[in-house]
């Protein structure tokens, strides 16, 4: 391998737009980030990774993996279908990289973005397997422990073929230290039993059930990162050759994304398994507008109404000077509010950014105000504190949720801050946009 300054590691996202099971899944949105643009974050933030692709044939697709900071392969329609193979798209996408930037990959990588969770640390293992441990390819696994099970009436005899072919590993009992039967498929029925309708072990006889601390340990295949070297992928054209490594990674993490069921689950867990991490806030290269909620989120949450019924809310002066020095910045700005108020307004024209309030549907205005901006939502920060604020953190790249946010928006936001609706969270934001020239 080339030293590591000169080395090319390439990570190849494929992410078609014709999905059958989940209609337009790769920009499906989970914690707030659609599944390509999670994807995209953590290859780029991958210590090993050089360069990130998305091979795509969908504008959308390409829109959203530009926006996170992904380079785009227009993915040809003849590997664009539902038998194309992902190695034929990373082949694909490696030919087109090495022509568009005269450059030779060294080493290949395959993310599917249907895997929302998951990390850097598994990419870098991946490549790391490779470039530093002397495997030619490497893949993802998870610890596993269960028992499978096949119903002979489903494998079209393809078990009954291939077990009484390939003798099965024998097992070492738990007590006694004696070796157990093969595992028996099909064929090894007793006479005259009927083997269309009989289950029978794939990894395990059912006839000797061993404890779990006495199996040998099986590995499930992620499905999420596999890493190649380029010179013996394009030989083989597959992506298992040569002395393949195993990489263990969190079982936890292990969930993809083939079926409404399995997106609704993602969702779920992304507030428990999408931790904040050091470094991971944004930064003005990810950011194109900001969008302010107002109650909760530029005030404390509290009214004050005086002997005639007019309401008074606190700002912070800190939170004025984070928004004048985004505007000065040349970032678009908006307040978006639902309630329909004066005092709203007034500190808008304060401000001198635009608003747009007593809004039932803050997405649906969001989403309109980006296309009249020409601004992808992917682009876009959002700051929020309360449960109405949840379908915009669905429409956008970067949802923030102040410090004293419910539960549930702090739990969906990608980036909570430190300060309090009302106490210098906008300003807080700034800091992170801006650093030092925030003035």
């Amino acid at each position: 391998m080339p030293p590591t300054t000169e080395r090319r590691v390439v990570a190849v996202i494929p992410a078609r737009g014709g999905s059958k099971g989940v209609p337009a899944k790769n920009l499906a949105a989970v914690g707030g980030v659609p599944l390509v643009a999670r994807a995209v974050r953590e290859c780029r933030a991958a210590r090993l990774v050089t360069d990130v692709l998305v091979s795509t044939d969908d504008a959308g697709i390409a829109a959203a993996a530009r926006g996170a900071g992904a380079e785009v392969v227009q993915r040809p329609s003849g590997i664009a279908g539902d038998t194309a193979t992902s190695e034929a798209a990373v082949l694909h996408a490696l030919d087109v990289f090495e022509d568009r930037h005269r450059a030779t990959a060294d080493v290949v990588l395959l993310v599917q973005c249907t895997s929302p969770f998951i990390v850097r640390e598994d990419i870098d293992g991946v490549v790391a397997a490779v470039v530093e441990d002397g495997a030619d390819s490497a893949l993802t696994v998870a610890p596993f422990h269960g028992f499978v099970w096949r119903d002979a009436a489903d494998d079209g005899g393809f078990g009954t073929e291939a077990l009484a072919a390939a003798p099965a590993a024998a097992t070492t009992g738990p007590a006694t230290g004696t070796t157990a039967a093969p595992v028996p498929g099909p064929a090894a029925g007793a006479a005259g039993e009927d083997t269309g309708s009989r289950g029978y072990g794939v990894n395990h006889d059912k006839s000797f059930r061993p404890r779990r601390q006495d199996r040998p340990q099986d590995l499930l295949e992620t499905g999420a990162a596999y890493a190649m070297r380029v010179d013996g992928f394009r030989a083989e054209r597959h992506r298992f050759f040569g002395r393949t490594a195993l990489v263990r990674t969190d079982p936890a993490r292990v969930l993809e994304i083939d079926d409404p069921h399995d997106l609704a689950r993602a969702r779920a867990l992304a507030p428990l398994l999408d931790v904040p991490r050091a470094g991971s806030l944004p930064t003005r290269a990810d950011i194109d507008a900001v969008v302010i909620d107002f109650d909760g989120t530029q005030t404390d949450d509290r009214v004050l109404i005086d002997s005639e019924g007019r309401e008074l809310v606190a700002v912070h002066r800190g939170d004025g000077l984070g928004i004048a020095a985004l505007r000065r910045a040349g970032l678009p700005l908006l307040i978006l509010s639902t309630e329909q108020n004066p005092v709203v307004a007034a500190r808008a024209r304060k401000l001198r950014i635009p608003v747009l309030h007593g809004i039932d549907r803050k997405d649906l205005a969001l989403k309109q105000w980006c296309e009249d901006e020409g601004i992808a939502p992917e682009r876009v920060l959002y700051v929020g504190n309360d449960v109405n604020d949840l379908s915009c953190f669905d429409l956008v790249g970067w949802p923030v949720a102040v410090a004293t946010a419910h539960d549930v928006v702090r739990g969906a936001a990608r980036a909570v801050t430190t300060a309090p609706g009302g106490h210098g969270a906008i300003r807080e934001i700034a800091t992170w946009l801006l650093g030092k020239e925030l003035s």
